[in-house]
């Protein structure tokens, strides 16, 4: 979300989310705070399991898209 805001934007402008996740045990603990997140904005989502992420040390990468200003 920093980078959303950082650009005037809030979690109202973001229209869909990727959640990536290396173990599926987290899949409850992620989709929890992501609806806590955006619980009143529903933006269009999905979870994966993938083997790995860039570093060993990430569990969950999450990739946003939002429409911001005039956009």
């Amino acid at each position: 979300m920093k980078a959303v805001e950082e650009l005037g934007g809030s979690a109202k402008d973001v229209v869909r989310t990727r959640m990536f996740i290396t173990d599926s045990q987290d899949a409850d603990a992620v989709g929890a705070v992501h609806g806590a997140i955006f619980r009143d904005v529903r933006p269009a989502a999905t979870m994966v399991v993938v083997k790995a992420l860039l570093r060993d040390e990430w569990r969950v990468e999450i990739e946003a898209e939002a429409f911001v200003g005039d956009a």
